[in-house]
């Protein structure tokens, strides 16, 4: 089982209306996992978020962090011991990069040189070039602020990092990398993360576990991303994952059942497999001396390389291998081994026909 690292116990707040923004809130967050808070406005989730480091005082029940209830701690040196990214990165316009990434290490006394060696690790760390350490917010893109602010609130390399929205303000190209930026920081880092946003979808992609507020403050159903998509607690979590659960469901549905299909390939600098028009209606995949996949080669042999989609690696899942198909220029989804290599192609049509033996099978047993 795992380790609770934040602990709600019947916490409950209220304003002078006397309506609670959160009601009566009792929820274990598990150590070391990404679990998110997602809502419609006014639900209580980013209320519930700043209690955990004090920006808002309950006004009945215990909160407790590593065991150790956090009013027993000052506000300042809590919110210190915690790292915080909001939805606009809340960067410093006057300082440098580096200087807002060490600004929690100065306030913690660490020397000005040994803040600012931490800051430049932690660029690499969050994905941005070393030369931008030295420009100031106003010079970096929304998505570049944002991963500014997530190294941050790294940099004192604290056990809790809350965020709260912190990838709305972005497009949708720049969300969805900051995501799986997120998710590999994860990987490397193992904090204890919780994570508002309004956006099921993201919810779905980032949490270890999902907590969904109804209006209110009530917790409406506290569960792993798969259970709440395929058994949603009540009408109100029905309702605001929406119609289209089943298809956010094939994020959590092995693609065991789809066909990997051979494929003719042209190595970069070799030779070409023989043809193989069943499967392939002309397209040639360009590999390199690896045999990992560099982009397409179209029937009339035009010599520019074409991009390829994104890839499906056996074991995952049917959206993954949906994804792939569909975002290929042949219309075949690249599918490789653990080692990046090429092990065949899948085709859409065949991914959607899994799909729909799949939602048929869900369906009978509803």
């Amino acid at each position: 089982m795992a380790e609770a690292m934040i602990e709600f116990e019947s916490v409950t707040k209220r304003y002078q209306s006397g309506q609670p923004a959160v009601d009566q809130l009792s929820m274990s967050i598990d150590k070391g996992s990404i679990t998110v808070f997602v809502g419609p406005s006014g639900c209580g989730k980013t209320t519930s978020l700043r209690m955990i480091n004090r920006m808002v005082e309950p006004t009945s029940g215990t909160i407790t962090v590593d065991g150790k209830d956090v009013t027993s701690v000052p506000a300042a040196e809590l919110r210190r011991s915690m790292g915080y990214v909001m939805q606009s990165s809340g960067l410093m316009p006057h300082r440098s990069v580096l200087d807002n990434i060490a600004t929690v290490p100065r306030l913690n006394g660490v020397s000005k040189a040994d803040a600012r060696k931490r800051a430049e690790e932690l660029l690499d760390v969050v994905g941005l070039a070393s030369m931008l350490g030295k420009r100031y917010p106003s010079q970096l893109s929304g998505g570049q602020q944002q991963r500014v602010g997530v190294a941050r609130a790294l940099a004192a390399d604290p056990p809790v990092l809350l965020m709260d929205e912190p990838f709305s303000a972005v497009d949708p190209v720049v969300r969805d990398e900051l995501q799986h930026e997120l998710l590999r920081l994860q990987r490397d880092l193992a904090k204890t993360i919780v994570f508002v946003t309004h956006d099921i979808d993201e919810a779905t992609v980032l949490g270890d576990k999902v907590a969904v507020f109804a209006v209110g403050g009530k917790l409406a159903q506290y569960a792993t991303p798969e259970e709440i998509l395929r058994a949603p607690a009540n009408e109100f979590v029905a309702s605001f994952v929406g119609r289209d659960r089943g298809f956010r469901h094939l994020a959590f549905t092995a693609a065991d059942g789809v066909t990997i299909h051979p494929v003719p390939t042209v190595t970069r600098g070799g030779n070409s497999s023989a043809p193989l028009a069943d499967s392939s209606d002309g397209w040639r995949l360009v590999v390199d001396q690896e045999s990992r996949p560099l982009g397409w080669e179209s029937p009339d042999r035009d010599a520019e390389l074409i991009p390829g989609g994104s890839l499906f690696r056996s074991g995952e899942t049917l959206r993954r291998a949906l994804d792939s198909a569909l975002s290929s220029p042949s219309g075949l989804g690249v599918a490789v081994d653990g080692d990046g290599r090429v092990a065949g192609v899948v085709k859409a049509a065949e991914v959607l026909a899994v799909i729909e033996s799949a939602r048929q099978v869900r369906q009978a047993a509803l």
